[in-house]
């Protein structure tokens, strides 16, 4: 079982379910950055109004004259940006969906989730559109009056900000393409799903003393899920700790973070007293159409176990991709082979458990990571010695009591190269070790 340590853990943070939520939308980034550019457009239209002022106090209006014609001159600019802009904006809109597509075909539909989080992309798209709203802003400010006694603003500081913009917008840009082209690429994709797999493992609560789960008693009463039918993304771990602190109970999560939930199905199990007010556990749970990294252990081996998957097919016939994802599979589960499962114990600042959150045993974990691709590799001896060298490897790393699903697993393939290998010459080259595969 999985305990949290005392104060030395660093609790979960509060806003941390919104903030993951956000990083899982394309509109926040974009809207964000527009709603500053017009906070910025304001202040530097203020700086030219008070130059101009200040120029005109001090009767010098020939430099006012001279700030005029640069305006007319940088007006020119502005205006072609602002066209060149939005074709810009198109054009980095196609390569996304391009991008995407290619993905979504050649590993799985689960990769999309990795362009919608890119910050790079995000960071681009928000940056070319406040380029394009500020040049319409700026368009604005021209001074339709050329007399340098009666003019009000001249959008010296305005026209500066936007070539400041647009090169920017170039940097970004070059940016955009190269880590488009890096994602687009089987190897950071699944680097990629490797490195969010290790995030969520980082997070889970680890054991201070070694110390189990306390007896929870049995049921005092249960809550139903009375929300829209949908997966379970994720809970909100500080917000459930609180309330069961309050009402002096333990709260047990029934489903797993990715289970679908159906209204009206039990989501809490509450031992020690009643049930919470629905009030208290208003937006405690997240449910959405998929599924999502931010406290989901299994959802990395499921995406690498469906780019194997799909790189066995006889349609793309792919065995060298295949590998790859059991390699990360490999490296996912030693990292775990020593690390508690099956629950998640959260505890409140005194010490008390007040959250059991499950989470998938080693026996599931190794399941998943390759069972089906086990079943589909006994046509391929690049694969099937892959996974005896990965099996052979954990079975090095894993405590004794963790060696029976390896060992099944290795078994199983075995008995399956056995049926399909024709001769035994053909049959000891399928099962022997090799990390690479075949060279």
């Amino acid at each position: 079982m999985v305990t949290q340590g005392p104060l030395r853990r660093r609790r979960p943070r509060a806003l941390s379910p919104l903030r993951e939520h956000l990083r899982d939308t394309f509109w926040f980034a974009p809207t964000a950055a527009m709603a500053g550019v017009l906070v910025v457009w304001l202040v530097a239209q203020e700086l030219d109004a008070a130059l101009v002022r200040a120029l005109q106090d001090d009767g010098d209006y020939d430099t006012v004259a001279d700030l005029l014609r640069f305006a007319d001159d940088a007006k020119t600019v502005v205006s072609a940006v602002g066209s060149a802009m939005m074709t810009f904006i198109g054009v980095v809109f196609s390569i996304s969906l391009v991008a995407v597509q290619m993905a979504s075909g050649q590993f799985t539909p689960r990769v999309v989730r990795l362009f919608v989080r890119s910050r790079i992309t995000k960071a681009t798209f928000a940056v070319f559109l406040a380029t394009f709203v500020l040049t319409l802003l700026v368009l604005t400010s021209y001074d339709s009056t050329a007399d340098p006694r009666t003019a009000t603003s001249v959008p010296l500081v305005q026209s500066v900000l936007t070539l400041c913009m647009v090169a920017l917008s170039l940097l970004l840009f070059v940016m955009y393409v190269n880590a488009t082209l890096r994602l687009m690429r089987v190897s950071h994709v699944i680097a990629r799903i490797a490195a969010e797999s290790f995030r969520v493992a980082a997070l889970m609560p680890v054991p201070a003393d070694g110390g189990g789960a306390p007896g929870l008693g049995p049921v005092t009463a249960w809550v139903a899920h009375d929300g829209q039918g949908g997966v379970l993304r994720d809970v909100h771990i500080a917000r459930l700790v609180r309330v069961a602190r309050g009402h002096g109970v333990v709260l047990r999560l029934v489903p797993r973070i990715g289970d679908f939930l159906v209204p009206g199905t039990p989501v809490l199990a509450v031992h020690g007293g009643a049930a919470p007010p629905r009030r208290a556990l208003r937006y405690a749970l997240s449910v959405g159409v998929e599924r999502t990294f931010h406290q989901d252990l299994a959802f990395g081996l499921r995406q690498l176990s469906d780019i194997g998957l799909r790189a066995l097919s006889p349609a793309v016939n792919d065995p060298t991709t295949a590998v790859q994802a059991l390699d990360r599979v490999v490296q996912i589960l030693a990292a775990l082979a020593r690390r508690p499962l099956d629950a998640a114990l959260h505890r409140d600042r005194r010490g008390t458990v007040r959250l059991v959150q499950p989470v998938p045993g080693w026996a599931e974990l190794v399941d998943l990571g390759f069972a089906e691709v086990r079943a589909c590799s006994v046509g391929s001896p690049q694969v099937t010695r892959r996974l005896v060298a990965g099996l052979d490897d954990l079975l090095r790393l894993v405590p004794p009591e963790r060696r029976e699903p390896l060992l099944r697993q290795r078994e199983l393939l075995r008995q399956a190269v056995e049926r399909t290998a024709p001769t035994p010459a053909e049959r000891a080259f399928a099962l022997r070790p090799d990390r690479q595969g075949i060279g």
